[in-house]
């Protein structure tokens, strides 16, 4: 019975251990894959489209400019320097005597071929100034943006196109000023397509502010005399008695702050008056 009783416990033990080791190894972990670096011959590009005939950024570490890497997962700064004879951009990583290297970009651009991997792996990776002085140039992301310029013209010269006379006045004033008054009806439907087209961002903007049509019902109003505005660009008044209609707001537009005005409850009124005279 001692015997059968040992044997017993011997199988629920081995069982035990069997059960934990199937447990700890029962939940795979997940290892995080890395992005793949892919062999291939690279440009780069300088930031805000200048491009001097030559301009050099620091290619090693040095108290003027700090080239340093933080690795998170060793959380070590490490330090960075461009040898034309080490595989590696770590000085920590590089052995024996390393050449030392210059990093030029011509007329704004620098061509890395897929045989020099240090380097592009120390301009794509690791490099501090990329971002701020340089980008990685990438034909993807160039047609994206492209793409996003061309559906802004789109959607501008569509708005432009079915946009009536006088809100079209309005956003050309904002361009030209007084010289809206002389055009005619088709060179302000052309001039306002023009510009949807070179500019639309600031077109939509404007096509979306109504108070760019209230300014523009302001400066009307003053063109022909129905109000006044001081020399000293300070009040505006009824033309015809001098009675004060606003004081200007210091250090804003005297025509936008007519326009927001406009959209009290008193200003609806003066709207509703300056709008029968006209």
């Amino acid at each position: 019975m001692a015997k059968q009783a040992t044997a017993k416990k011997d199988e629920v033990a081995t069982q035990e251990i069997k059960k934990q080791v199937v447990e700890k190894s029962t939940p795979l972990e997940k290892k995080e894959s890395k992005p793949s670096w892919d062999i291939k011959d690279r440009t780069y590009v300088l930031a805000r489209g200048i491009s001097p005939l030559t301009f050099t950024i620091p290619s090693r570490h040095t108290s003027k400019h700090a080239l340093l890497y933080f690795d998170k997962s060793t959380g070590e700064q490490k330090e960075i320097r461009y040898a034309t004879n080490q595989a590696s951009p770590f000085k920590k990583e590089q052995e024996g005597e390393a050449t030392l290297g210059h990093i030029v970009f011509q007329n704004g651009t620098l061509i890395v071929p897929k045989e020099k991997q240090n380097l592009q792996k120390l301009l794509s990776l690791y490099h501090p100034l990329k971002g701020r002085t340089y980008n990685e140039f990438s034909p993807i992301e160039v047609a994206e943006d492209e793409l996003d310029i061309l559906d802004l013209q789109i959607d501008a010269m569509t708005a432009a196109r079915t946009m009536d006379i006088d809100h079209a006045e309005a956003i050309m004033r904002v361009e030209h000023g007084s010289k809206v008054n002389s055009m005619s009806s088709k060179e302000i439907k052309r001039d306002l397509l023009l510009f949807a087209r070179n500019n639309p961002e600031l077109f939509l903007e404007l096509a979306n502010d109504e108070n760019v049509q209230l300014r523009n019902f302001a400066i009307k109003a003053a063109e022909n005399g129905i109000i006044k505005l001081s020399q000293d660009q300070r009040t505006f008044s009824w033309a015809s008695t001098g009675r004060k209609l606003m004081n200007v707001p210091f250090d804003e537009n005297p025509y936008s702050a007519f326009a927001a005005f406009l959209k009290t409850d008193e200003g609806v009124e003066i709207y509703r008056s300056i709008e029968k005279n006209l």
